[in-house]
């Protein structure tokens, strides 16, 4: 198991990273590990503050640590997608993934909303909306992209954009981090998944940061327990009580 574990990027004091990865670590009996909050507001301050840490590291990481990683730790996110969220340092060598999407669409489903035939009116173009829209539309959804700083790209989602439609759910992933508050969109229900201080496990972004954080125990922290990792809803309840 990780040595250390925890979150990386700026700012993170908010981060609920190090009591997720503390309560599955606790549910698979898998103790020791100590939690670290990484703040760096690049990959040369990333490099810096890994170096010191001797052993396995097991790290969730957001702005702005999504894109880097990938040319200066040789790791690669998902087609089109482009960045990651997640990486892992065993003996040295780093492996990295996005769980952003899969995360995105498991909170969905946890609050009632199914991606196929349904559409998401989404307003961003950075990695997270990138990550959403693979996600969305490998589950057969639509996709209204709106542009804010930046326009969604071209990319394996493609064939999902429409241009019009009724909106199930929308997002605006322009939302500052900690909490920003977020434009208003035209769908029948809004989620952010930005959260600050104080936050809640009612909150669509706890959901989505518990569940993303359940895929990339899946995928890249401890892929060989995946059927023995808490659901989404005990999860979220064990989180509950550390708030």
């Amino acid at each position: 198991m990780a040595d250390y574990w925890g979150i990386a990027g700026y700012p993170v004091s908010h981060s609920l990273t190090p009591r997720l990865f503390a309560a599955v670590g606790e549910y698979l009996k898998m103790n020791g590990a100590q939690q670290v909050f990484l703040e760096a507001n690049g990959i040369d301050e990333f490099e810096s503050r890994v170096a010191v840490l001797k052993g396995d590291l097991w790290l969730s990481c957001t702005a702005p640590l999504k894109h880097s990683p990938q040319d200066r730790l040789g790791v690669s996110g998902p087609d089109g997608v482009n960045a990651v969220n997640q990486l892992k340092r065993v003996d040295g060598e780093w492996s990295g993934t996005s769980t952003d999407g899969v995360g995105f669409v498991a909170a969905c489903r946890h609050i009632g909303i199914e991606p196929s035939e349904n559409v998401l009116r989404m307003r961003g173009g950075g990695s997270a909306a990138r990550a959403i829209a693979a996600a969305w539309a490998s589950e057969g959804g639509q996709i209204i992209p709106e542009e804010g700083r930046r326009p969604l790209v071209s990319g394996p989602w493609d064939s999902a954009v429409v241009e019009a439609g009724e909106a199930v759910i929308g997002i605006d992933l322009d939302a500052a981090p900690a909490g920003g508050d977020s434009e208003t969109l035209d769908a029948d229900t809004q989620v952010s998944i930005s959260y600050g201080d104080g936050a809640s496990t009612d909150e669509f972004a706890v959901i989505m940061v518990a569940a993303q954080h359940l895929e990339a125990w899946k995928s890249i922290f401890a892929p060989e327990r995946a059927d023995e990792l808490p659901s989404l809803s005990l999860l979220l309840e064990k989180l509950s009580v550390t708030l």
